[in-house]
């Protein structure tokens, strides 16, 4: 007759056994701590006194750095995007509804819309016209296989929802 166990009973047995490979003595370990530990002391002079560095060299031809200030991004300029490039995420979650993927990265932003035709990324970025970050730029593929895709006709394929 065949004695079922439960499954914890030889997990504890199997964790109670003592490991297959062996272990380095202790001797071992002590001697290889040892080594590393001389190793250190070692000194590129032969002395032993510790190393004498000279500090690095001093650069002498660096400007300083000067603020360039926040530069407004360019827009993407494509025929069939009118109604999405250069509008806030309000706007855009109004024409496609709530984006599926929401990614910050410092001031940028992407939006991810989908669809059963494609997928649509929406790249958003702040501009010293807006308070809010616009759309600057649009990216599309299929779900199936990541190909990409028309921009404008995935635009107008979400849009019909």
């Amino acid at each position: 007759m065949t004695t079922i166990r439960p499954a914890h009973s030889r997990l504890r047995r199997r964790l109670s056994t003592p490991a297959r490979t062996p272990l380095p003595g202790r001797g071992a370990v002590l001697l290889l701590a040892g080594a590393l530990a001389l190793a250190g002391c070692v000194s590129s002079t032969g002395t032993g006194g510790g190393s004498r560095t000279s500090p690095p060299p001093r650069a002498t031809n660096i400007r300083p750095a000067t603020p360039s200030g926040a530069r407004d991004p360019r827009l993407l300029n494509i025929p069939g995007l009118e109604g999405v490039i250069g509008v806030t995420e309000r706007e855009l979650v109004r024409q496609f509804g709530q984006p599926r993927l929401e990614v910050w990265e410092g001031d940028a932003r992407k939006l991810q819309f989908t669809g059963r035709a494609c997928l649509l990324d929406v790249y958003l970025y702040p501009t010293s016209n807006s308070k809010a970050p616009v759309a600057t730029y649009v990216d599309a593929r299929r779900q199936s296989d990541g190909q990409d895709v028309d921009r404008a006709a995935c635009v107008a394929a979400l849009r019909q929802r």
